[in-house]
């Protein structure tokens, strides 16, 4: 199977999962319990081996404290930033 590669908005998507979850003083295993999945599943997604569906970001959201609006938008922000330093 081949890997797929990471765009830039693949990493701040997955920056930001984890920033979020750090935030709220989560371990990988705290979200993953409370989903009812292995701590690897977090991992995996975490570290770009795995991409979430919507409905997974909306339910991982949930479970950190963050609508999915809210993420989007913090999303959209740090993607914006994250393109202009590389822009120059």
């Amino acid at each position: 199977m081949s890997k797929t590669r990471n765009t830039q908005a693949d990493d701040v998507f997955r920056e930001l999962l984890k920033e979020t979850r750090v935030a709220k003083n989560l371990t990988q295993a705290d979200v993953a319990k409370i989903l009812g999945y292995p701590q690897s599943y977090v991992s995996k997604y975490e570290s770009g081996e795995r991409r979430l569906d919507f409905v997974e970001t909306v339910l991982v959201c949930e479970v950190l404290g963050k609508s999915i609006e809210e993420f989007s938008a913090s999303y959209s922000r740090k993607l914006g930033k994250s393109r202009r330093t590389e822009g120059g």
